[in-house]
């Protein structure tokens, strides 16, 4: 078995969040953790760069797919489109293949049309990307398959 075979960490269950398009480039799991939405990914082959590393292009999907979902389980607002306004992001170091590659975000604030959030996203325990982002609040959205997915334990229901 290759590392990016194998199994995500305890609690880490398969989802579907984000459109076809991080569908199309997990599979991707999560889990709730002391109040937060943790979200995972191993780095698989079609994840890595030349240098076999996780390309910084899915570390910018996966950090913008992590900040702007923990908005809709960890803030009190629906389920709505969150457009990216803005996302900032620092390499701090790299993930390899095979890697383990998680992180969770914190709401700073939310606003009648905006919120803004922050993350810190590790690969095997080691930190590898510090992000930051705005998202305007859009329409709301209806509720999907991989909603029902992420009804994870320890989850409180959503309103």
């Amino acid at each position: 078995m290759n590392d990016y075979e194998l199994a995500p960490p305890e609690g880490f269950i398969p989802v579907e969040f984000g459109g076809v398009f991080i569908v199309h480039n997990g599979p991707m799991f999560a889990r709730w953790r002391d109040d937060h939405l943790q979200v995972g990914f191993r780095v698989g082959p079609h994840h890595t760069n030349p240098g076999q590393a996780c390309h910084g292009g899915m570390l910018c999907t996966f950090a913008d797919i992590m900040v702007s979902t923990a908005a809709q389980y960890q803030a009190d607002i629906p389920r709505q489109f969150l457009p990216t306004i803005s996302l900032q992001t620092d390499f701090l170091a790299f993930a390899p293949l095979g890697s383990w590659v998680q992180g969770q975000a914190e709401i700073l604030k939310v606003t009648r049309n905006l919120v803004f959030s922050q993350g810190l996203v590790e690969a095997d325990g080691q930190l590898v990307l510090r992000v930051s982002g705005v998202f305007k609040r859009g329409p709301l959205l209806a509720e999907s398959p991989g909603d029902q997915a992420l009804r994870l334990p320890g989850m409180p229901e959503r309103h």
